[in-house]
């Protein structure tokens, strides 16, 4: 059986500034997802459909509810505290 045991990251607090990372790096997320589905075949549909290759995310991220977003912006949040927990350090140009 497989357990996951992803790093602990409770206790790190991403700093404000870098919500706009955050964001940049969800809607990127996003990209990288529909492109790779869209060379896979899979086309928009307005209700998933394994059989057809339907997806009602193959759209813009500004497109997408705000459940979508949040879980795209939930894998940048973890990525940047991982990051932070193994002790490197981001800043901006």
């Amino acid at each position: 059986m497989y357990y996951p045991s992803p790093l602990d990251t409770s206790n790190i607090n991403i700093p404000k500034e870098l919500n706009i990372l955050i964001e940049s790096l969800a809607k990127n997320n996003h990209e990288v997802w529909a492109q790779q589905r869209i060379k896979e075949g899979w086309s928009y549909g307005p209700k998933r459909n394994d059989d057809k290759k339907q997806h009602p995310d193959l759209v813009p991220y500004e497109k997408l509810t705000e459940t979508e977003k949040d879980y795209d912006r939930n894998s940048a949040k973890e990525t940047i505290k991982a990051i932070i927990s193994l002790g490197f350090a981001l800043q901006k140009k």
